[in-house]
């Protein structure tokens, strides 16, 4: 029974993905993006408990990348297609076709997820930008814009800029499957020795969700990012 209990969690991610996209169909872009912060947290319960039981399986990790890409690939892109869709709800011609290019993030997610699969080097550590930490970034926007941070506030302001947002899903998409190296948040050594990264970025993310609640967001991501090429020499 207890080797079924990952796959339940897994099975809970794709049902919240799914949950977000029927909150997005009808209009509330707030509540689909709460949908893929509760869909990180079975992603990460669900790989916690496999270890935790020792219930590991073939068909676990396959499921779990499947559910992914609904919650951390498809849910992400049309969020990213309803905020651009509002930018360019009254052109014309072949600029209302803009906001079709948020579905490159589903791909792009997709492919990742794939080679994740099947890349060796990725067991203690990341190339390219996880899925996860994708969606959430995309997440984030509805709910900066929808509550803006006054500390921050020239963040919510670039984040309403449709121009912005389509370079954004553009570069959001070459960072899931760029050979940058990032570091992964699951402890292997709950020392500040071998685990100082990981304590260090998340003592600062919770510092600047503190201070600046969503809006910290983008400068989360960026610190990953800086942290992760900092960490990890780039591999040959």
């Amino acid at each position: 029974m207890k080797k079924h209990i990952p796959n339940f969690i897994t099975s809970l991610n794709i049902l919240t993905g799914c949950i977000g996209l029927g909150f997005l169909y009808r209009g509330d872009i707030t509540t689909a993006a709460w949908c893929i912060g509760i869909a990180a947290i079975f992603d990460f319960l669900d790989g916690f408990v496999a270890r935790l039981l020792n219930a590991k399986s073939p068909i676990g990790k396959d499921l779990d990348s499947l559910a992914d890409v609904v919650s951390f690939g498809v849910l992400p892109g049309f969020i990213m297609f309803s905020l651009l869709e509002n930018c360019f709800i009254d052109s014309e011609g072949w600029i209302s076709y803009i906001p079709f290019v948020s579905f490159l993030i589903p791909v792009f997610s997709a492919l990742r997820l794939a080679k994740f699969n099947h890349d060796h080097r990725q067991t203690e550590s990341f190339i390219g930008l996880p899925t996860p930490a994708n969606a959430l970034f995309v997440g984030s926007i509805p709910l900066l814009l929808a509550y803006p941070s006054e500390r921050l506030f020239i963040i919510s302001s670039i984040f309403a800029n449709p121009g912005f947002l389509v370079m954004l899903a553009l570069l959001l998409s070459f960072l899931l499957v760029s050979p940058i190296p990032m570091f992964s948040l699951k402890f292997k050594d709950f020392s500040w020795k071998k685990s100082s990264f990981q304590y260090i970025f998340l003592l600062s993310s919770l510092i600047l969700l503190i201070l600046f609640y969503y809006s910290a967001m983008p400068i989360i991501i960026f610190l990953y990012i800086l942290l992760s090429i900092i960490k990890i020499p780039a591999k040959k």
